[in-house]
Formats: structure tokens, sequence, C-alpha cells
């Protein structure tokens, strides 16, 4: 039997507080990317690294309720902005990726327009929004690949309804400049590097190496639910896993990659197929 998990009620921090707050992690993440400044992987499109381990792509422009849609054409914007600086990154084995390393803070004077916000669950829009969309992608093509996922923060809610979800819930990764990351590092002896790019109507990528790949891999959730929390507010849980599956045996086994609880924006008996 599955234990129903108890989530505390969200708490909505003052304006002046969540600004101060801010600025004093991206100070502390500033440190640390000078203290390890020769650890991350570089950008070199030139490289073309023979064997595929896995590519993926995400619908850019997805109506959504009460969200304009102006701001999606923005995040496309956003999007071309954030991947220039993205792909073609080489990761040899000990160095790291990490997405607001290259692409840095986004402003307006970077030609950044407004795009979609989360805040506290709350949408709205601000300078260099919708990257989200990129961080999501990239780490499910990741967790397909023999790289290690050091950073990685989930949406503390769910949104919006599952209208046409490919993937499992909550297997995305949330960003906020700066120390809210994604990274991965590569910690196989072998080389791996980045593919990102836009066509008429989708967000692409690729993961590339240089060695044939050994394994394969398989990400699947478990134990799926919904919960109602004392507050009234609704929850919604379930468990990521990875099979790992060697190319030249039988032999498998399953690695769990998070357990995970997200406060609902929306009730869960919405007819979702409409």
């Amino acid at each position: 039997m599955i234990q129903q998990p108890s989530i505390p009620k969200p708490i909505h921090r003052g304006k002046l507080r969540t600004f101060f707050g801010k600025e004093y992690f991206i100070l502390k993440r500033r440190i640390r990317w000078w203290l390890k400044r020769n650890s991350f992987g570089k950008q070199n499109p030139k490289v073309d690294l023979p064997f595929l381990v896995f590519d993926h792509q995400s619908i850019l422009l997805r109506p959504l309720k009460d969200v304009d849609m102006h701001l999606q054409h923005n995040k496309v914007t956003n999007l071309r902005l954030a991947i220039h600086q993205l792909n073609g990154i080489v990761l040899k084995p000990g160095e790291t990726f990490s997405i607001w390393k290259n692409v840095g803070r986004t402003r307006a004077s970077k030609g950044y327009v407004l795009g979609l916000t989360l805040e506290n669950g709350t949408i709205s829009s601000g300078i260099g929004g919708g990257l989200c969309q990129l961080s999501n992608l990239l780490y499910w093509m990741v967790l397909h690949t023999p790289l290690t996922i050091t950073e990685r923060w989930r949406h503390g809610y769910d949104v919006f309804p599952d209208i046409n979800r490919t993937i499992p819930f909550a297997c995305g990764a949330t960003l906020s400049y700066n120390y809210i990351d994604l990274q991965f590092t590569n910690t196989t002896s072998a080389d791996y590097q980045v593919k990102l790019w836009l066509d008429d109507t989708h967000l692409c990528g690729s993961i590339h190496t240089n060695q044939a790949p050994t394994s394969a891999f398989e990400v699947f959730e478990t134990d799926h639910h919904f919960s109602q929390q004392w507050w009234g507010g609704y929850t919604r849980h379930n468990r990521i896993w990875k099979r790992i599956k060697e190319l030249n045996s039988d032999k498998s086994r399953d690695e769990l990659v998070s357990e995970n609880n997200a406060i609902m924006m929306y009730s869960p008996l919405l007819d979702n197929t409409k």
C-alpha cells in the first residue's frame, strides 16, 4: 500500500525578501563558477561525434489555458538565443554541462523578450521566460545516457493538465538564474556532445558520443496517484525509474531516479481528454 505523503501548504514570500534572497544565491553561484572555471565543457559546434545516444523533440507552440499565445511566440525567440550558447558543447571525461554557466543572465539588452514564467505556481511573464522547455528536453535526454545528473530541480507545482503529454509526469527540470540550474557531468571515459536546434514546429536535441554505446536506457514511472491534502489542495505523486540494459548480454537493472510530489493548480477531476 502506498503511503499518502503530507505536503505543507505553500508559503508565499514578500517581494523584497524574494528579490534579495535571489541576489544572494546568484552571487554564491557565481563564486562557485569562478572556483570551478576549468571543469565545464566547452562549445565546439565543428565537432561531430559519430554515435547517436538519444534524441528528442518537443512542440514549440502549445496552446495553454489562460496563457497569451504571444508569450509562446516570444518563448521561441528566447530559446533560439539560449541554444546558440549551448549547441555543440563537448563534455570530456570529468567535465560538467551547465545551462546558466553558458547562457548567462537573460537580459533585454541581449535580445531576450517577455516569456512565460511560473512563480509559486502562478503564471506570469518575465524577460527570458520559457527556457524551462529547454531544461525539460535536456533532462529527458540525459536520463537516456550514462551521463550523471549532478543538479536538477523539479517543478514544485503541476500547473497544466496532461494534454498531449508524451513523457511521464515529473520528468522535467525547472530553471531560475542562476542558482536553480540543470547540470550533468561526464563520469565516463568517452566524450559526449549536446546538439540543439529549432525547426518550424519543434525544439530538437540529440546527444552523441565518440565510442559505441554499450547500454540502452528506458525511463518509466510507477506509483502514480493523486492526494487531497489537509489544507484542501490536491497533490500529485509518482516515482521515476531508469532501466539500464547491457547490449552485449541479457542483464539489466533498475535505478530509482526520483520520487516526486507536486502541488496541483487544477482539479484532478477535470476531463483531460477534451
